[in-house]
């Protein structure tokens, strides 16, 4: 696999963004060499996994320019500070969401991506990370209590020794999978696990930005040895995805939406009577922290849909 900040062919190409910065990104051509390009004209920026067309610069050296960027068939997005979704990554298959025991594991930020998940059509699964340290077997039987029942593949990881990352390395063969969870929670140890001479690779797409960003200050995409691809996005404090209309929020749980066989039509499973959602959680099939995590999101959609709120893009 090589590198390039100038590009052999000067024709318009396909192209995947392997990092992006706004309108500037790295692209990955169809021989793997990675080449610094602007987004041309006045078009909204590019993601990590956006398949794109773009042409080499008149000079060597010079980078290229993306002249297309060709529509998405997924994306993962997050509300911005101005309430408006932004997308973070593009073209994904799976969303792998990342709990570790240390820092203290964050159930409802967990629930936000998996109902993000959801919502984008995307197959998702919850890993366990840190699973050497002494407080993990708790945090993992904890984890499958709740997301296995809720039918979400848990699994285990490992920094060394007993687990590794083979279970893992097994559910992203052949998917295009993003990383996502706490700052801290060891993604991007996973990915150095997961993805032979990572270093490397970082190396080439760095020099290709001409910035010398660390990883973790945007999403990378990576070729898996076994197939498919991982981008690793930065760790997070909170993520708030944009919000369906309330009568969708429940699809975001699927539990939920499979129990949903209510009284009434319209029950938003709150304390309305009859309502089979309720009665689940109550004889335990359905995680009460779970039902709490619908609820607030349900509650927010609400108050959006309300005349005179504004209204949270898609």
């Amino acid at each position: 696999m090589s590198s390039s900040t100038g590009p052999s062919r000067q024709h318009d190409q396909a192209g995947r963004v392997v990092a992006a910065h706004g309108r500037d990104a790295v692209v990955e051509n169809e021989d793997r060499e990675r080449i610094r390009c602007r987004l041309a004209g006045r078009r909204h920026a590019v993601v990590c996994g956006d398949r794109v067309r773009w042409t080499a610069g008149e000079t060597e050296g010079g980078g290229g320019t993306i002249t297309a960027v060709l529509p998405r068939t997924t994306e993962l997005a997050r509300l911005n500070l101005r309430g408006a979704a932004e997308p973070v990554a593009a073209n994904l298959s799976q969303l792998v969401a990342v709990l570790a025991p240390r820092p203290a594991a964050d159930f409802g930020l967990c629930d936000r991506y998996l109902a993000a998940a959801e919502w984008a059509g995307l197959r998702a699964c919850v890993v366990v990370n840190k699973f050497d340290l002494p407080d993990a077997p708790a945090l993992l039987a904890a984890a499958t209590a709740t997301y296995r029942a809720a039918g979400y593949p848990v699994v285990r990881a490992s920094r060394d020794g007993e687990g590794g990352v083979s279970e893992l390395a097994a559910r992203l063969a052949g998917e295009t999978s993003v990383l996502v969870g706490q700052s801290g929670v060891g993604k991007s140890s996973l990915t150095n696990r997961l993805v032979p001479g990572v270093e490397a690779v970082v190396r080439e797409i760095s020099e290709a930005a001409s910035a010398g960003r660390h990883t973790t200050t945007a999403s990378t995409l990576y070729h898996l040895p076994g197939g498919g691809e991982l981008i690793d996005s930065p760790g997070v404090r909170d993520f708030a995805p944009p919000l369906p209309a309330p009568r969708e929020i429940e699809h975001g749980f699927r539990e939920i939406a499979a129990a949903a066989s209510c009284r009434f039509a319209d029950c938003r499973h709150l304390h309305e009577p009859g309502c089979a959602v309720a009665a689940a959680a109550a004889d335990g099939r359905i995680d009460a922290r779970r039902l709490a995590s619908y609820r607030e999101l349900l509650g927010l959609a609400e108050q959006l849909a309300r005349p005179g709120s504004p209204r949270f893009r898609r």
